[in-house]
């Protein structure tokens, strides 16, 4: 293995085939070893920080088994119309106080209506003005290419929109859109010019392989900030019954991604609870990246906290 991180440190590129016999063969602590030293060697000890509000809530016409938001499923989940400036303004404030650079606006839908979208662009525009060292992130749904191009003009840099799973699977969580439309979104932003953030939630029902395939769907695209989340069963919803996946599962699926995708930004995103007493140590497999604070519909980890482990870890923001 040691011969493996050497390689990968100076630019092999794990073929799948050995993606896979490593997961499987080798031992978890050893794994999330090799991860950490390949993170360190590639990435340093710098940690980067986003978060996201929930601009829009609810109401969502789209049948993805997972999310609370379908208006397919009766989960109780807060419903409310696009947020108004201030309200945006106010939370990039209080993010922009804990040092955090990235701050992203998420509406639920499968993609936003035109009057939304002329909405968001203004908002957009002036928490460009109010905050010029903010990176802004959109994450809209499934978009056009004049529609990037518009989000890249009022001063967005990158577009979040998740490939979620593999090819293979994705037909088995929703049928309301395709996964070749979440491409074409991703190629729409990247030929804007936008830079674009994408990843998945592990633990929906797939396999270790279509966890890999997905790491390998990713890097075909070239993405450059792979979130990824946990799923957390919510009560309403087809996978409400989801058994949670063990901390073991969650580290090595971080650990092989750092492997296969090692200069990538490998972020934890939602579903950090499940980690339970292994939040520290899940610092050490791998991770470069953290969304911080609330979610879309659940609360997340406490910025301070998250903050304490970081420094107390001797990460960089």
């Amino acid at each position: 293995m040691n011969d493996i991180k050497h390689k990968i440190n100076k630019g092999y590129e794990l073929k799948k085939k050995e993606a896979i016999e490593i997961y499987r063969t080798i031992d978890s602590e050893t794994l999330y070893e090799i991860a950490n030293e390949v993170r360190l060697y590639l990435k340093g000890e710098n940690m980067d920080l986003c978060s996201i509000m929930n601009a829009k809530s609810g109401r969502c016409s789209e049948d993805c088994k997972y999310c609370s938001q379908s208006a397919h499923y009766d989960t109780g989940v807060s419903e409310y119309p696009l947020i108004n400036k201030n309200q945006a303004l106010k939370r990039a404030e209080e993010n922009s106080k804990y040092g955090i650079k990235h701050f992203s606006l998420v509406t639920s839908g499968k993609g936003i209506s035109a009057e939304d979208f002329e909405n968001i662009l203004e908002i957009y525009r002036e928490l460009k003005i109010k905050f010029p060292d903010l990176s802004l992130c959109a994450s809209h749904g499934i978009i056009d290419y004049e529609q990037a191009i518009k989000l890249k003009e009022v001063g967005v840099d990158t577009y979040h929109h998740n490939l979620e799973t593999s090819k293979r699977l994705y037909k088995e969580i929703c049928t309301t859109h395709t996964y070749q439309d979440r491409i074409n979104t991703i190629k729409n932003a990247q030929k804007a010019g936008l830079e674009v953030c994408s990843g998945g939630i592990i633990g929906m029902g797939e396999t270790v392989f279509d966890r890999i395939n997905m790491a390998y769907e990713l890097k075909k695209l070239d993405i450059k900030s792979i979130p990824i989340n946990i799923l957390c069963p919510v009560k309403g919803t087809p996978y409400g019954d989801k058994k949670i996946l063990e901390a073991e599962v969650i580290l090595k699926t971080i650990a092989i991604y750092r492997l296969i995708l090692p200069k990538t930004n490998i972020r934890f995103a939602g579903g950090r609870i499940a980690l339970k007493d292994y939040k520290e140590k899940s610092f050490k497999t791998g991770i470069s990246a953290l969304m911080v604070g609330n979610y879309l519909t659940t609360i997340g980890n406490n910025i301070e906290d998250d903050l304490d482990i970081i420094k107390n870890l001797g990460y960089k923001i």
